[in-house]
C-alpha cells in the first residue's frame, strides 16, 4: 500500500495535486494544516483494492503503524527459530518486534474498513446530490412539505417540459417552485368573494368533530354579518347541550353582537323554532361535537336537515390534526350527509396558527374536492377570520417541510388503485376546463356551441343564429384574418374567417363564410360597422373598390402576396422576390410554425402599390413591403420565405400583424384535421355548418395556447399536454388532441351523471 503526501497553498490547490496524481477516486486518508500550507494524505484505489483481494505480509507504513502498533513492551521479543536476518532484521534497541501475522490481520480489517466507509460516502454523496430531473426535485419537496404521493404524481402530471430539464441550480430552483404554487393554488377550490357567503338569506350550520372551533368561529361569521347587514338581520343557535358551559360561551358572544341565541332541543327540528326566528335574515347554527367515529353524526344531521328549509352546511377542519384523523372526518362527515340526503361541499379551515405543516389539510380539501371559504388564524373575534387565499395557503404549505428519511420507499398504493387514478383523472379534467375558462375569452361560447351538436337538427340552425349574435356583442373584435374566398384544397368547405382581440388573442368563434354577404367591400364594411374591426389581414391585395375604402378611412391593413406580386420601387416596377436584397434589415423574432419553433427574420423596404388591374402610376399608395427567412432556430437552415405589403411601416405595429399571418397558416391546417376528427366525434345529427365553426375555433385555440409566452398561459399549456403526453409530439397537434379529449371526456361526464340521476329516480 503506497501512501503518498501532498502539500499545497491552499486545499483546493492539495487536492488538485491528488487528481492529478492518482486521479478522481483517490482515498483519502488524512488532510491537516501545517506550516506549508495544508497536507493531505491519500493513495490510489486499485492500490486499495488490490491489497483488499490479496494483501501480502509487507512493513505498514508510518501513517498506519503509528495507528495500529502495539505498546513496546520492556525487553524485546525473542525471534522465531526459523527467522534469517534477511527476514526478521534486528529492532532497534528499546523497541518491540511487531508480530508479521498480526500486523496482516490488522491491516487487511483496516483496509476493509476503509472501504465500506468510501462506499457508504459515495452512497450518500449520491442521495445528497442535487437531481438533475426537475420532476424528481419537485415531488421530492411536495412529500417532504407533507403531501401524499398519489397527489404529488398529480400535481406533477401539467410540468412543463422546460421546468422538466432544470439543472437544479438555486436560481434554476426558484421557476419550478414558482410554477408549483401556481399549480396547488389553481387547483384549491376557494370563496372568490366574501359577499357571496354572506349575502344569500337562509340558515348556516357548522359541523365538524369536537374541539375543532365551531363555537369561536360561530361568533366570528355572526360578527360579520353584523358588521354588514346589522344585528336585527341574525340570530345564533345551538344544538350543544352535553358539554358544561357551552350555551354560555355562545350566549355571551351573542349578548356583545346583540343578536338573540335560541337552543334546540336533539328530538326537535328546526322548524320548532320558526316563530322565534321570524325576521331573521342569516341563521347560524352551532352543533355539538361528535367524533367521526360516532353513530349520531348521521342524526345530528339528519335533524338539521328534517325541516321545510334546507339547511346549508360547512365542514371544519382542524389544520393542526394529523392527516389520517383530516381524512377520517372529511369521509366520515360527507358519507353522514349523503346518507342524510344532504350535500357537504364546503369547508372552513381552523387553527391554521398551531398547525406544523398545512400540506396534510389542504390535500385533504383536494381529495374530497371542497370548496374553501374561510381560514381561522386566532381567538380574536371577528379579526382572526380571512377569506381563503390559494395562493398565499400555497406557499405557506411548501415552505414547511421536514427532510424525508433517505432510504424512505415510495408509498404503497392505495388497494382501490384503479379508482383513485379514475377520481385524480377527474379532477385534472376538471382542472383543466376550469382554466380554460378563465383564460380563454369566449371559450364558454364555445362548449355552447359543441352542446347544440346534440340537440336535434331542426333546432341546431335558430340556436347556432342566437349563440352567433350574442358571441357577436361580447366579443371585442378589433381585428379580422380574412380567408380566401374559395374552399380549402380538397375540401367543400372555405375556411372561416378568424378574429382578433385587442390582446392579439384569437377570438373562439369565427365567421362562417357562407354567412356572410358578397363582395369583399360589403364583408369589411359590414365587420367594421357590427364589430368595430378596424385592422385587415387579407390573403392578397384588396381590390380596387375596397382599395380605394381602406385609404379613404385610413383602415390599418396588411395583405400577404407571392415573391412575383410586382410594385415599384424607384422608377421601375419589379417582383418582390427581385427587391429582397434592397431591404433593410429590421429585427428576428422567435417564432413558432406549424406547431415547432422558428425563427423569423424580418427586413423592410417602401414602395408604392395598386390594385392588380390598375395600371396608372397615379394610383399607386406607399406601402411597407415586408421579407420574412424563415429558419430553424438550431441548425439555421432555411424554411421559406413570405412576402406582405402593409400600411404599417414601424415594426412596433407591423410585426404582430405578421406573426398572426404566419398562425393563421397553421391554424388552416389544423382546422382541416379537425374537421374529420369531429366527423367521428360528434352526433350524427350535427349540421356541417356546426362541425367547421367547431373545428375552427378549437384550432384558433389551440394555435393561441401554442404561442402563449404569459405565465398563466404557459401553465394551462402544460396542462392540457399532460392529459395526453403532448411531448412525443407536435405540440401544436398534442394540444387539439387534448382539446378534443377534453370535450369528449365532458359529454361523458354528464352522460353518467345522468344516467346516476336516472338511477335514483
Amino acid at each position: 500500500m503506497s501512501v503518498i503526501r501532498f502539500v499545497g497553498q491552499t486545499s483546493r490547490e492539495a487536492m488538485r495535486q491528488v487528481r492529478e496524481s492518482l486521479g478522481d477516486d483517490a482515498l483519502i486518508l488524512a488532510n491537516r494544516h501545517t506550516e506549508q500550507g495544508v497536507e493531505i494524505l491519500a493513495m490510489a484505489d486499485d492500490a486499495v483494492e488490490g491489497m483488499t483481494a490479496s494483501p501480502a505480509p509487507h512493513a505498514p507504513t508510518p501513517a498506519l503503524a503509528s495507528a495500529s502498533a502495539p505498546e513496546p513492551s520492556s525487553s524485546p521479543a525473542p525471534a522465531p527459530p526459523d527467522a534469517s536476518p534477511a527476514a526478521s532484521p534486528a529492532l532497534p534497541a528499546g523497541e518491540a518486534a511487531v508480530d508479521g501475522q498480526a500486523l496482516h490481520t490488522m491491516s487487511e480489517q483496516l483496509l476493509r474498513e476503509m472501504q465500506d466507509m468510501r462506499t457508504l460516502l459515495a452512497r450518500e454523496k449520491t442521495r445528497h446530490a442535487p437531481s438533475r430531473d426537475g420532476r424528481t426535485r419537485l415531488k421530492r419537496l411536495l412529500r417532504e412539505a407533507g403531501f401524499g404521493e398519489a397527489l404529488a404524481d398529480d400535481l406533477l402530471a401539467a410540468l412543463p417540459a422546460e421546468l422538466d430539464d432544470a439543472e437544479g441550480s438555486a436560481q434554476d430552483d426558484e421557476r419550478p417552485l414558482a410554477w408549483l404554487q401556481r399549480r396547488l393554488a389553481s387547483r384549491l377550490a376557494v370563496l372568490e368573494e366574501e359577499d357571496a357567503f354572506f349575502a344569500p338569506p337562509g340558515i348556516l350550520s357548522l359541523v365538524g368533530p369536537t374541539g375543532v372551533g365551531k363555537t369561536t368561529t360561530t361568533a366570528k361569521l355572526a360578527a360579520r354579518f353584523v358588521q354588514r347587514h346589522g344585528a336585527d338581520q341574525v340570530a345564533l343557535i345551538t344544538t350543544d347541550s352535553f358539554r358544561i358551559g357551552a350555551h354560555e360561551q355562545l350566549r355571551i358572544y351573542a349578548e356583545i353582537l346583540g343578536i338573540p341565541m335560541h337552543a334546540l332541543a336533539p328530538d326537535h327540528s328546526i322548524d320548532s323554532l320558526a316563530p322565534l326566528l321570524r325576521g331573521r335574515r342569516w341563521v347560524i347554527i352551532d352543533t355539538v361535537g361528535m367524533s367521526q367515529r360516532d353513530r349520531r353524526i348521521i342524526e345530528q344531521i339528519a335533524q338539521l336537515q328534517g325541516g321545510r328549509v334546507r339547511v346549508r352546511m360547512v365542514l371544519l377542519l382542524n389544520a393542526a390534526s394529523q392527516p389520517e384523523t383530516l381524512e377520517e372526518v372529511a369521509t366520515r362527515y360527507r358519507q353522514a350527509a349523503h346518507a342524510a340526503g344532504a350535500t357537504l361541499d364546503d369547508c372552513l379551515l381552523t387553527k391554521q396558527d398551531e398547525a406544523g405543516r398545512l400540506a396534510p389539510a389542504l390535500e385533504t380539501i383536494l381529495r374530497h374536492g371542497l370548496r374553501l371559504a374561510f381560514v381561522s388564524h386566532g381567538q380574536r373575534v371577528p379579526e382572526d377570520l380571512s377569506l381563503a387565499d390559494p395562493r398565499a395557503l400555497a406557499i405557506q404549505a411548501l415552505a414547511t417541510r421536514a427532510p424525508l428519511a433517505l432510504d424512505e420507499a415510495p408509498a404503497a398504493p392505495p388497494p382501490r388503485a384503479m379508482t383513485g387514478d379514475l377520481l385524480g383523472q377527474g379532477r385534472r379534467l376538471s382542472s383543466a376546463l376550469s382554466g380554460l375558462r378563465r383564460g380563454l375569452a369566449g371559450f364558454t361560447d364555445l362548449e355552447a356551441a359543441w352542446d347544440l351538436t346534440a340537440l336535434p337538427e331542426e333546432l341546431q340552425a335558430p340556436r347556432l343564429d342566437a349563440l352567433l349574435e350574442r358571441a357577436v356583442e361580447r366579443q371585442a373584435r378589433v381585428a379580422t384574418v380574412w380567408a380566401p374566398r374559395r374552399p380549402v384544397s380538397g375540401r367543400d368547405w372555405a375556411m372561416p374567417d378568424l378574429g382578433l382581440d385587442a390582446q392579439g388573442h384569437w377570438l373562439a368563434l369565427p365567421d362562417l363564410q357562407h354567412r356572410q354577404g358578397a363582395g369583399q367591400l360589403n364583408r369589411l364594411a359590414r365587420a367594421e360597422a357590427t364589430q368595430g374591426v378596424r385592422v385587415h389581414l387579407l390573403p392578397g391585395l384588396p381590390d380596387a373598390e375596397t382599395w380605394q375604402w381602406l385609404t379613404e378611412g385610413e383602415a390599418i391593413w396588411s395583405s400577404q402576396v407571392r415573391a412575383g406580386q410586382r410594385v415599384r420601387h424607384g422608377s421601375e416596377r419589379h417582383a418582390l422576390s427581385e427587391l429582397a436584397a434592397l431591404a433593410s434589415p429590421v429585427t428576428q423574432i422567435d417564432a413558432r410554425l406549424a406547431g415547432r419553433p422558428c425563427r423569423v427574420v424580418l427586413s423592410r423596404l417602401g414602395v408604392t402599390a395598386a390594385p392588380n388591374r390598375a395600371r396608372d402610376a397615379g394610383e399607386e399608395t406607399t406601402l411597407a413591403a415586408w421579407f420574412a427567412e424563415l429558419r430553424d432556430p438550431e441548425s439555421g437552415k432555411p424554411q421559406g420565405r413570405r412576402y406582405w405589403l402593409t400600411t404599417c411601416d414601424h415594426p412596433e405595429d407591423a410585426v404582430p400583424l405578421l406573426l398572426s399571418h404566419l398562425q393563421a397558416e397553421g391554424i388552416t391546417r389544423q382546422t382541416k384535421r379537425t374537421e374529420e376528427r369531429l366527423a367521428a366525434l360528434l352526433p350524427a345529427q350535427a349540421r356541417p355548418e356546426l362541425r367547421l365553426l367547431l373545428a375552427a375555433g378549437l384550432a384558433a385555440q389551440a394555435s393561441h395556447l401554442d404561442h402563449a409566452d404569459d405565465e398563466a398561459g404557459r401553465d394551462l399549456r402544460a396542462e392540457l399536454l399532460g392529459l395526453v403526453g403532448g411531448r412525443r409530439r407536435r405540440r401544436d397537434a398534442a394540444l387539439l388532441e387534448a382539446l378534443l379529449s377534453l370535450f369528449s371526456a365532458r359529454d361523458a361526464m354528464r352522460q353518467l351523471g345522468a344516467a346516476s340521476r336516472e338511477e335514483l329516480a
